[in-house]
């Protein structure tokens, strides 16, 4: 029996996380005669799991098809690497947007004096990309 804070420590999860992933049904504590919760070591052992899971960027849905995945002693991996590489796809689309970003600001800041003038690449550019109905 292992209490909230202890579960946090082991797991490298805040407290706050725990009872998120308890109330969307992730892991599932017992509960002691006073309402505490009790953490098995399956239990912790799911939290550290999805802790680890996260840090790689992966959704709640992911984690929770992954988590599936690791108690069902009958899984295929190839169900589990198609989880994985939906999301290092989602992850080069990303990367490929910011390089986009990267490279169109790089040329901007290039572009800009930075003296006393008030005349700016950055800013025309940015006033010329305003949609009309922004705020």
């Amino acid at each position: 029996m292992t209490s909230i804070r202890k579960v946090a420590v082991e797991s490298g999860l805040p407290a706050k996380t725990i009872r998120y992933y308890e109330d969307i049904g992730l892991v599932r504590p017992a509960r002691s005669a006073n309402g505490y919760r009790v953490f098995s070591p399956a239990d912790v052992q799911k939290l550290s799991f999805l802790a680890r899971a996260r840090s790689l960027g992966f959704s709640i849905e992911d984690c929770r098809a992954l988590l599936a995945l690791y108690e069902d002693r009958s899984r295929a991996s190839a169900d589990v690497k198609r989880v994985a590489e939906h999301h290092l796809a989602r992850i080069a689309r990303k990367i490929a947007a910011l390089q986009s970003m990267q490279a169109t600001l790089t040329v901007l800041v290039e572009r800009c004096h930075g003296d006393d003038r008030p005349d700016c690449p950055i800013l025309d550019d940015l006033a010329r990309h305003t949609s009309s109905g922004a705020a």
